[in-house]
């Protein structure tokens, strides 16, 4: 089986997803991604779901195009660019009949995928059983173990802290401090100081906890809820890193094309 012949169909256009896309893309396999009416990716300069409200989104070089219908697939393909569809019924699986199904949602549970949805299904993160909800499964988790492919059994679990960079966890992550319509002041690369207002809910400010550059966050108009992510600071305060894939999304990716490649030459 040649990879150009390999179809990859992915669930979700955030940040994890795209940065499989990506790593997939530039090795010549075809990809296919699905998304729902209003993504709310938070890294939305990294993440291809943004071609639904701007028809495309361009990362590293590589461009994902909305598509509104089976029929532009082919077409964007041709043209060296994903082909994104709004499908949150993940109907085109049927249609598109596809040789790897990822689920790159990051939902820290299982939202429907099976293990029989095609010849090998992935699933990145906590929530699926490896063996039982898909093939593979993908260590998320920041640490020794991240972009592991796990064979048997559940990646780690959530632990509902994030991830540390340069010494900094939770106090680096924006959240919705009530339910309503996120406002937004400042915008994904500009450098902050704490107390900075970054956001309106309503009446109510987020404000930032340390210095750094607003890496993350999400669109203006957005409706969130109480204690939702609504963005995060990179206390590196280095402001390239705001517009390219993270270390993280690059080893997850790396864990996914091990694991097609193994499918196919085993």
């Amino acid at each position: 089986m040649s990879i150009e012949n390999i179809i990859v169909l992915i669930k979700g256009g955030g940040e994890m997803a795209s940065g499989v896309a990506h790593r997939l893309s530039t090795c010549h396999l075809r990809i296919c991604m699905t998304e729902i009416p209003k993504p709310q990716a938070v890294r939305r300069e990294v993440s291809f779901c943004e071609a639904v409200y701007e028809g495309e989104k361009t990362v590293e070089g590589i461009t994902a195009q909305c598509i509104s219908s089976y029929d532009e697939i082919e077409e964007a393909w041709k043209a060296d660019r994903i082909p994104l569809i709004v499908d949150p019924t993940f109907s085109i699986k049927d249609i598109l009949k596809p040789d790897v199904i990822v689920d790159a949602r990051i939902a820290k549970k299982n939202l429907g995928t099976k293990i029989t949805d095609a010849p090998l299904v992935i699933a990145l993160g906590p929530g699926f059983s490896a063996g039982k909800d898909a093939h593979l499964v993908i260590e998320t988790n920041r640490g020794h173990n991240l972009g592991k492919i796990i064979t048997e059994g559940e990646a780690e679990k959530n632990t509902g802290i994030p991830g540390e960079i340069a010494g900094f966890s939770a106090e680096r992550v924006f959240r919705a401090p009530k339910n309503g319509v996120l406002s937004t002041v400042k915008e994904i690369g500009d450098y902050v100081e704490p107390e900075d207002v970054i956001a309106f809910v309503e009446d109510a400010s987020i404000k930032a906890e340390i210095k750094g550059v607003i890496r993350g966050l999400l669109r203006d108009g957005a409706e969130v809820w109480k204690g939702m992510k609504t963005g995060d600071v990179d206390p590196r305060g280095i402001k390239e890193h705001c517009y390219t894939i993270s270390d993280k999304a690059r080893a997850v990716g790396g864990g996914v094309l091990e694991g097609i490649l193994s499918y196919i030459y085993q």
